[in-house]
C-alpha cells in the first residue's frame, strides 16, 4: 500500500477508528478488574478507583501538551509513543502484583498513553483528511470506533477473566494495545504552517481561553467526564451488588458501547444539520433522566438493559459534537491543541467521577450519593450549553477589523 493510499479519507477513517477502538475500548474494561484485583491485592475499592482517577487526571493534564506536539511535529509520532506506553502500563498492572504497580501502570503509564492516543489527536487528523462539508459525519464515524472497541472487548474481557484469570487477560490487552503502532501509519502529518494573517498557537489558545462559549463548553465536558468515568468504573460492581452475575455488568457496559455506535453516528449526522450546542444540551438532559429512571425503577435485567441502551446512545455522542463545535468556532488549524484543553476539563471530571464512586462505596456501602450528584451535574451541563456562542471567531475578527 503506497503513501497516497494510506492518506485516502476512507483509510484515515478506518485506521483512526481502529486506534480509538483499542485506546478507548481497552480502558473501558478496567472496571471489570475492580473486584478481582481488589480481592487479590487485598485493597479497598477506593484504592483501585484512585488509580483509575489518576489515570484520567494524567490523561487530561497531558492532552493539551500532546496536542501541541502533534500540531507541531505530527500525529503519528505521538500515537506510536502512546501505543508503546499503553502496552507497558498494562503489563506493569498485570505482572507487578502490588498497589504501587497498579498506580504506576494503570494510573500513570496508561494515563500518559491515552493522552497520546485519544480523541484530540485522532479527530484532528481526520478533520484534515476530509472536506469541511463532510467533517461532522466523519468525526461521528471515527468517534464511534471507541464504542466498537468497548462493545467487542468488554464481553471478551469478562469471559477471559473467568477462564484464564485477570493477570493473563491483562497481558492479552497489552498485546492488543500495541496494535495502535501500525495503525498510526495512516494518521501521519500535521496542520500546514500558519500564514502571516493567522494566529500563532499561543494567540489561538489565549483567544479560546477568553471566549465565553469555550469556557462553557469546557464546563459541560467536565460533566461528561464525570458521568463516563463513574459509570465505566463502577457500573459492573453496582450491578453485582444488586444481586446479578458479573457477566450482566460486563454485558451492560458492552451494550452501552453498542448503542453508542448508533449514538455517535447519529450525532455526527445531526451535527451537520442542526446547531451542535442544542444537541449537546439535549444529551446531558437525557442522561439525567436516564439515571433518575434507573435509580427509581425496580432492579431487573430489563431495567439494566434499558439504562444501558439509553445511556449508550448518549455515551460518547458528545465527542463529535464537542470537537465539531471547537472546529466550527476556531477552525481546524489548532484543533488538536484547543480540543486538548477541553479534554483536560473532561478528565478533571473523570478523576472525580471515578474516585468519588470508590470513596462513596467505602464510606457508606452505597453509590447513591454519586448517582444523585450525576443527575444534578447533567442538568447543569444542559443549561451551560444553551447560551454558547457558536459563530466562527474568524468572522468576528473580520467584523471588528472592518468596524475599527
Amino acid at each position: 500500500m503506497n503513501s497516497k493510499t494510506w492518506r485516502m479519507p476512507v483509510v484515515v477513517l478506518l485506521c483512526g477508528g481502529g486506534v480509538l477502538a483499542l485506546s478507548m475500548g481497552i480502558r473501558q474494561t478496567f472496571g471489570l478488574f475492580l473486584e478481582p484485583m481488589t480481592l487479590a491485592l487485598d485493597i479497598g475499592r477506593g484504592n483501585f478507583a484512585l488509580a483509575i482517577a489518576v489515570q484520567n487526571l494524567i490523561w487530561g493534564l497531558l492532552t493539551p501538551l500532546v496536542g501541541i506536539l502533534a500540531d507541531r511535529y505530527g500525529t503519528a509520532r505521538c500515537l506510536i509513543f502512546g501505543g508503546i506506553t499503553y502496552a507497558a502500563g498494562i503489563l506493569l498492572m498485570a505482572l507487578g502484583d502490588s498497589v504501587l504497580a497498579l498506580h504506576l501502570g494503570g494510573g500513570v503509564l496508561v494515563g500518559i498513553a491515552v493522552s497520546a492516543t485519544s480523541f484530540p489527536l485522532v479527530l484532528s487528523a481526520v478533520a484534515r483528511a476530509v472536506p469541511v462539508q463532510r467533517r461532522s459525519a466523519a468525526l461521528g464515524i471515527t468517534s464511534a470506533g471507541g464504542s466498537v472497541g468497548q462493545f467487542l472487548l468488554l464481553p471478551y474481557t469478562q469471559s477471559s477473566i473467568g477462564q484464564i484469570g485477570w493477570v493473563s487477560t491483562l497481558v492479552v490487552l497489552a498485546v492488543l494495545s500495541a496494535l495502535i503502532v501500525p495503525l498510526s501509519a495512516a494518521l501521519v502529518g500535521r496542520p500546514p504552517k500558519a500564514s502571516t494573517d493567522e494566529l500563532s498557537i499561543g494567540d489561538a489558545v489565549t483567544e479560546a481561553r477568553q471566549h465565553r462559549g469555550y469556557q462553557l463548553l469546557c464546563g459541560g465536558f467536565f460533566v461528561c467526564g464525570f458521568h463516563v468515568a463513574f459509570v465505566a468504573t463502577h457500573l459492573p460492581a453496582y450491578i453485582s451488588a444488586l444481586g446479578f452475575e458479573p457477566q450482566v455488568g460486563a454485558n451492560a457496559l458492552s451494550a452501552i458501547g453498542f448503542f453508542n455506535i448508533v449514538g455517535g453516528l447519529l450525532a455526527g449526522y445531526l451535527g451537520g444539520r442542526y446547531r451542535k450546542k442544542y444537541l449537546l444540551a439535549g444529551i446531558y438532559l437525557g442522561r439525567s433522566i436516564a439515571i433518575i429512571l434507573f435509580m427509581t425503577l425496580p432492579p431487573t435485567e430489563l431495567t439494566v438493559w434499558l439504562f444501558s441502551a439509553s445511556f449508550g446512545l448518549m455515551w460518547l455522542s458528545t465527542v463529535p459534537l464537542t470537537s465539531g463545535l471547537v472546529g466550527d468556532v476556531f477552525g481546524p488549524r489548532y484543533m488538536a491543541t484547543l480540543f486538548g484543553f477541553v479534554m483536560l476539563a473532561h478528565q478533571m471530571g473523570s478523576f472525580l467521577g471515578a474516585w468519588l464512586g470508590g470513596i462513596s462505596y467505602d464510606l457508606t456501602g452505597s453509590y447513591g450519593s454519586v448517582w444523585f450528584l450525576a443527575v444534578v451535574l447533567g442538568l447543569i451541563a444542559a443549561a451551560l450549553h444553551w447560551p454558547i456562542a457558536d459563530r466562527p471567531v474568524a468572522e468576528t475578527r473580520i467584523r471588528v477589523a472592518e468596524e475599527a
